[in-house]
């Protein structure tokens, strides 16, 4: 099995606030990618999955997607 890395390494910190950064790394179904296909390390993919959480919670993202 390849592993390609879909998102490069660049982000050193996750702003609850930024929604635009946040949804690339949100599939189509609403759910959070993996560090796998994110291309994150253990500690950046908990400050994305905390992020990512934070924004949910604030209503900026929405929990699932309507299909």
């Amino acid at each position: 099995m390849l592993k390609t890395k879909r998102f490069k390494n660049e982000v050193t910190y996750f702003d609850y606030k930024d929604v635009k950064a946040l949804q690339r790394y949100i599939n189509i179904y609403g759910q959070i990618e993996p560090a796998v296909k994110t291309g994150l390390s253990a500690k950046q993919q908990r400050q994305l999955a905390t992020a990512i959480k934070r924004a949910r919670h604030l209503a900026l993202l929405p929990f699932i997607t309507n299909n």
